[in-house]
């Protein structure tokens, strides 16, 4: 399901605020083992999609997660430091100007609920919004669109639909 980032002036300047409160401090999480990684140098391509899978993505060429990352605007992922293996990522592709779209966030099951994935919206988001981009899209499954209401993002604003090209393949009569 598509979701847009509508982000209010009040949600856009908490954002944008240099002293910006995050629901959890880089501190408390680095105190806790979490490291922020903000390119793909050091990213094991083969331990991410170990996450992607756990979550339910289906397994990916890593030489085609490369090629995405290497044509990716925005990413951010954590490294849990006592195994060196990322435990949260996700990424944003867009025009660099105006829109982006959020993809692949994920946090590994073993590591869910205590904060890694709001950590990495919160950061991803407000790298965007500090380089004036302000239409922020996303990708969700319907179960998890709760997970990002509270971050700005809505279902179908304003009556805007999204649509995603589909090759189906034809019946053979």
């Amino acid at each position: 399901m598509l979701a847009r980032g509508v982000i209010s002036a009040t949600l856009r300047s908490a954002f944008q605020s240099p002293t910006s409160k995050y629901s959890i401090s880089d501190v408390d999480l680095e105190s806790r083992g979490f490291l922020f990684r903000r390119t793909i140098s050091g990213l094991n391509l083969d331990h991410l999609n170990s996450v992607f899978v756990a979550v339910g993505f289906p397994r990916r060429d890593p030489e085609k997660i490369k090629l995405a990352l290497e044509h990716t605007d925005s990413l951010l992922w954590v490294e849990y430091s006592k195994t060196q293996k990322p435990v949260a990522f996700a990424r944003a592709t867009g025009d660099g100007v105006f829109n982006a779209i959020i993809w692949d966030v994920v946090v590994d099951p073993s590591f869910q609920g205590i904060g890694l994935g709001k950590a990495v919206m919160e950061r991803l988001m407000e790298d965007l919004l500090q380089r004036g981009i302000c239409n922020i899209a996303l990708y969700s499954e319907p179960r998890v669109l709760g997970f990002y209401r509270p971050l700005g993002f809505v279902a179908d604003p304003d009556g805007i639909r999204g649509m995603v090209y589909s090759r189906k393949q034809r019946k053979k009569k």
